[in-house]
């Protein structure tokens, strides 16, 4: 299934996250798509990033520290290998982080037209 919201689809580093292990994006990591983390992170979950991660765009400790609660909050572990949540953002994070934010994006979407 290919990502549906704004924030993710079309973007290849997210699209590769979804189907490849090797893609998964883990703490160190930096660039734009950090920044789409972010900005999930606080809508989702109305959780802030430090602002130094958010000025550099980097997925550092306090990153990591919002995309476990994320995980944890939403029972996101894969069983086959894992017992808890880890901090990294794979196959079943972005696609958890996707549906959610396509249902915001939606919402958002309706409200406006209601308003015209």
């Amino acid at each position: 299934m290919a990502l549906q919201s704004e924030l993710f689809k079309g973007d290849p580093l997210f699209e590769n996250c979804l189907v490849r292990d090797a893609a998964h994006i883990a703490p160190g990591s930096r660039g734009d798509h950090i920044a789409k983390i972010h900005f999930a992170l606080i809508v989702l979950d109305r959780f802030f990033p430090a602002k130094a991660e958010l000025d550099q765009v980097t997925y550092g400790a306090s990153t990591a520290s919002g995309v476990l609660a994320y995980k944890r909050r939403r029972r996101i572990v894969n069983f086959g290998y894992q017992t808890q949540a880890d901090n990294i953002v794979g196959k079943m994070t972005i696609a958890a982080m996707d549906a959610e934010m396509f249902v915001v994006e939606s919402r958002f979407r309706a409200s406006q037209s209601l308003r015209r």
